[in-house]
């Protein structure tokens, strides 16, 4: 993106965003229900960024503030290599830090092999490993597929941190 203006902007999630992410994350992840560490979420209920290119919606991350913490519950780019990715990441950085968080931190499959690389990218480091732990998961959101990306059977959540300064 060196050189290149932006073509595309962030901004915060609004109410009538609302029908547009149940819709969007049951499209991206099976159904509008996000799951992480035992428990099941509406995916409309969270604050987050929505990504803009011209007038149409090109990525969503969505997240929860817990005590210092804040968690990335979705993020999703419909256009590659132009930094919305990062940018929705930034933006999300950008609330914990203004909410007083000190870990940014999120959960990924262990079939996730693109977005382990991208998160890795953008600064997080694994922090946990939790053996087994989709066999649990479907049973709160049983649209959870036994295989996933490369054909690698879906089995484990990783744990990725940032500690912010």
């Amino acid at each position: 993106m060196k050189n290149e203006m932006k073509s595309f902007q962030i901004r915060p999630v609004n109410n009538e965003d609302k029908a547009w992410i149940a819709k969007f994350h049951a499209e991206q992840w099976g159904s509008a229900v996000s799951v992480t560490r035992g428990k099941a979420y509406q995916a409309d209920s969270f604050p987050g960024f929505i990504a803009m290119n011209q007038d149409r919606k090109a990525g969503l991350a969505l997240y929860r503030l817990d005590g210092k913490a804040c968690e990335i519950m979705s993020m999703n780019s419909l256009v590659e290599g132009i930094g919305i990715g990062s940018a929705l990441v930034d933006a999300v950085k950008d609330a914990a830090l203004k909410a007083g968080c000190k870990r940014l931190w999120l959960i990924i499959t262990n079939d996730n092999t693109k977005a382990l690389r991208f998160w890795q990218k953008q600064g997080f480091r694994l922090a946990a490993v939790y053996p087994g732990s989709a066999e649990k998961l479907r049973r709160l959101k049983p649209e959870i597929p036994l295989t996933g990306d490369d054909g690698i059977p879906i089995r484990d959540e990783i744990e990725l941190e940032m500690i912010l300064q």
